[in-house]
């Protein structure tokens, strides 16, 4: 069973900075309940705040997950990844890891494109997500103002791996682009780029 701390850091972690009331709300406890438990949080280093006025009244907190506190979120098998990712590149040079990493996109591509079928690209948002939360990257998608969709990916379980090869972040791109096609595929966050997540613009 879940404690107020990990839904207080699922929902910093899948909603981004947040003030103390809207986490209380997300959490289904009281401010104060939430308050106290954030800054236990702050205390073991895996929570952040800062503190704005806006007129009258108490100050507001903006609560974020630090580098330590984004860290609770696992990233699969990554020490052992990054080492064999090293030993293909020192082994078989640059073009072999970049044949390795087509090798696995198209293993995965096959699978995906049975999964997510060619239904409507509503549809196909709805598979290509529930296919990536069930793999760890906490994905979910929404229809924007303006009538494109947004794909988001709020954790990334491969993170270490994507570091050391840029290959698999081409690769998620390129899966995306034909599993969604003829809509165009672009992303607009990049976790390795320095944003709290993967976000993805499709426009039909």
């Amino acid at each position: 069973m879940r404690s107020l701390a990990d839904d207080l850091l699922f929902a910093m972690k899948t909603r981004g900075p947040s003030q103390t009331l809207a986490l209380a709300q997300r959490a289904g406890v009281s401010r104060q309940a939430a308050r106290q438990a954030l800054e236990k949080l702050a205390a073991e280093g895996l929570a952040a705040h800062v503190t704005e006025r806006a007129g009258v009244g108490r100050p507001r907190r903006t609560w974020s997950l630090t580098d330590k506190g984004h860290g609770r979120f696992p990233d699969t098998h990554a020490q052992m990844t990054v080492e064999l990712i090293e030993a293909v590149r020192e082994e078989f040079g640059a073009t072999g890891l970049d044949r390795l990493v087509a090798r696995r996109e198209q293993a995965i591509a096959e699978g995906y494109r049975i999964a997510v079928g060619d239904a409507g690209l509503e549809d196909r948002l709805t598979r290509l997500a529930a296919l990536r939360a069930a793999e760890g990257y906490m994905a979910q998608w929404s229809r924007q103002d303006d009538g494109s969709y947004l794909l988001v990916e709020n954790h990334c379980p491969i993170c270490a791996a994507a570091a050391a090869c840029q290959g698999f972040c081409r690769s998620e791109l390129a899966l995306f682009a034909m599993l969604l096609a003829p809509a165009r595929v672009e992303r607009t966050e990049h976790i390795l780029a320095g944003a709290r997540r993967c976000a993805y613009r499709v426009a039909a």
